[in-house]
């Protein structure tokens, strides 16, 4: 293994999925600015749009997607272009 090319910094950090507020620690290097209190101790904070427990492969509730229509506003973006 190369030497030198690892963070040093692994700490706990609070991930927290914003779809649902739940709020999980883990131990990350990643950056951030923002804090949160879980259980009276200060963490680190980093946001996520979808975690496991919003994802629907991991929840089994699918979500209904409407693809028609953003492939419809799509073609009129873009149909400018069109030679």
């Amino acid at each position: 293994m190369k030497q030198g090319i690892h963070p040093e910094n692994y700490r706990l950090v609070a991930f927290k999925d914003m779809s649902n507020d739940e709020v999980f620690l883990t131990k990350s290097a990643a950056d951030t600015k923002e804090t949160i209190d879980v259980d009276g101790t200060e963490y680190p904070l980093i946001k996520l749009e979808i975690s496991r427990t919003s994802h629907p492969y991991y929840t089994g509730k699918a979500k209904l997607v409407d693809t028609a229509g953003r492939i419809d506003k799509f073609k009129n973006k873009y149909a400018k272009f069109k030679k």
